[in-house]
Parts: structure tokens; sequence; C-alpha cells
């Protein structure tokens, strides 16, 4: 598959832009600073010819307050895949918006991290977007409430709009393996319109 991958130099993306390139898919990584420059404003230009888009952008995290930048940045990727006339577009999502309760998300409970809030409902502000749209087959995907660099292991659970966490309570996914559940989910197509969760 030919797949345009936005964010492809940050910490998940060059993992994404990895684990595709070792299953033999083509790859055009997309960045402000890397081999192709540009950004999701770009998308209706660069999308061309693709069979899928991965935007694993992230809200700015520069002190300012995020949601508008990042509901604009995301308004900009959706018209331009629409313009490219490019069907399949994955999302890199954040964990603050699954549910720990019947109508309580993570990032709204008292012990969610204050520092991570704005970019948290950033993210959620993005998702409750995409589940507006029906012309496309989109992929949000959340990882566990943590994320950080590790081992591939290839082994890890899929679930919905609930967060996950193993049997001490711990709610965990390396940024390789999340890699893989988005690898699989652009080849198999096997969750479209829907947000998913992984963790182990």
């Amino acid at each position: 598959m030919k797949i345009l991958l936005f964010g492809a130099t940050g910490m998940i993306g060059q993992r994404i832009a990895a684990e595709l390139g070792g299953r033999g898919h083509e790859v055009t990584g997309v960045s402000r600073k890397g081999p192709v420059k540009g950004d999701v404003r770009d998308t209706a230009t660069l999308a061309k010819g693709h069979d899928a888009v991965i935007s694993a952008i992230a809200p700015p995290r520069d002190g300012t307050e995020p949601e508008g930048p990042f509901l604009e940045a995301n308004r900009a990727l959706i018209d331009g895949v629409r313009a490219a006339g490019v069907r399949r577009l994955i999302v890199v999502g954040g964990a603050g918006s699954l549910e720990v309760a019947p109508g309580q998300d993570l990032v709204d409970t008292p012990e969610f991290p204050e520092i991570y809030k704005k970019e948290s409902r950033a993210s959620r502000a993005v998702l409750r977007v995409f589940r507006e749209i029906d012309d496309l087959d989109w992929t949000f995907v959340s990882p566990a409430a943590e994320i950080a660099p590790g081992e591939r292991t290839g082994v890890f659970r899929v679930g919905g709009d609930t967060l996950m966490a193993d049997a001490e309570g711990r709610s965990f996914i390396t940024a390789e393996d999340y890699a893989v559940a988005i690898a699989d989910e652009v080849e198999k197509n096997a969750n479209p319109r829907r947000r998913i969760s992984v963790a182990y």
C-alpha cells in the first residue's frame, strides 16, 4: 500500500513508519522537519495517489490553548483527504477520552495529571468531529493511559471506548506495539468509522 503519514518524525510517528516499512508498504513521511516537508493543510496535494492517510500529529504543546488550533488542523486534514479522493484515514488519538465509568472520561477524573488536561480535551474534541463523519473510513486509535518506547511484542488487546488495564490495574502499551495496532488497522480496515483502543 501507499500510505501518507503526518507527524512522521515524532515518537509515535517514527515507530509507525518503521512498522509499515517493515511490512513492505511504501510510506511517505511528512513533517515540518522531515524528508517531505509539510503539514495537514497540504493534505489535498500530498495524499493524491495514496491508499491511506495516517495522522500522528499532536495538539500544540507551547502553552497556548490547543483545542482551537487542533480542531482546525484536523478539519483541514479531513477536507484534504476528501479532496484527494482517499477514503481510509487513521488518526492517532489520546487516552483521556476513554471511559473509566459510565459517562466519565479519564481526563475528567481527579487523578488525571493537570499538565495533560488541555491536550487531552483537544483530542476528545477532535474525536467528536470524526464521529459526525460518515463518508470516510476513519478510525481513531486511542492508546492505553501510559504509552512509552519499549518492546515490540505484537501481543495486546483491542477494545473500544473503555479504558483497559492489566491485572495489576496498569493501563500501558509500548509505542512499538501501538504502531503494530495502527499498521494492522491500515491493512485490515476492521474498524471503520469508530474509535478503538489498545492496551496490554
